[in-house]
């Protein structure tokens, strides 16, 4: 993806104060070189952010005339209305190596033995994974082919990943976690609820008096 920055000369609260007054965003490019304030428009920015190769992918920004590779850091969000404070990015080249949050698009699941036959959910446990590798590897997201879930209980894992090499996962010192798992159909899982419900006592119909209430009045 492609996007414009300008070089911002004024610093400090008061200049981006009125940056933003002017429909424009503060933001810094560091790495590879001498950090540069930058400036972007703000509804072009906005609106990049929605998109998910913005978050994930190599882009080209063209500043002062000459494009550079960056990835998208960090952005910051105002309190409660829809309008981006600042933005950092960094610059890469081909030997830089990164860590990077990456997507996860999972296919093939409705066609899957577990869903299609044996009518089993599949749970989602993450939607992306933290990866680590040089910047001219970055994928844009991590294909997960779900075609092979066959019964309930099953799970896949970090480890049954096919990645390129030089890709690694960050698991943060867990040893393999479970990325996909294959529970119960619907039916089953409501089934036990249903049974636990004890069934409420059947009230005394209208008009007829408990049998305690019918010796009494006998006795009298």
């Amino acid at each position: 993806m492609k996007f414009t920055a300008f070089e911002r000369t004024q610093q400090g609260t008061g200049a981006s104060r009125r940056l933003r007054s002017a429909a424009k965003v503060p933001g810094i490019v560091y790495g590879a070189g001498t950090p540069a304030m930058i400036e972007l428009d703000h509804n072009a920015l906005f609106f990049a952010l929605k998109k998910e190769a913005f978050h994930s992918s190599i882009l080209e920004m063209e500043l002062g005339g000459t494009t550079q590779q960056v990835l998208l850091r960090d952005y910051s969000m105002h309190a409660f209305k829809p309008m981006v404070m600042h933005v950092d990015f960094q610059r890469v080249d081909a030997t830089t190596k990164i860590t990077k949050r990456v997507p996860l698009h999972f296919v093939n699941e409705e066609t899957s033995p577990a869903v299609k036959t044996e009518g089993c959910l599949v749970n989602h446990v993450v939607n992306e994974l933290l990866i680590q590798c040089l910047a001219s590897q970055l994928p844009e997201f991590l294909t997960i082919d779900l075609g092979h879930l066959a019964t309930r209980g099953q799970t896949l894992t970090v480890k049954d990943l096919k990645l390129a090499d030089g890709i690694k996962v960050v698991t943060h010192g867990k040893p393999n976690p479970v990325i996909v798992s294959v529970t119960a159909p619907a039916a089953e899982e409501a089934a036990p609820e249903a049974a636990a419900t004890p069934v409420a006592a059947a009230a005394p119909a209208k008009g007829k008096a408990p049998a305690k209430d019918k010796e009494k009045q006998n006795k009298k």
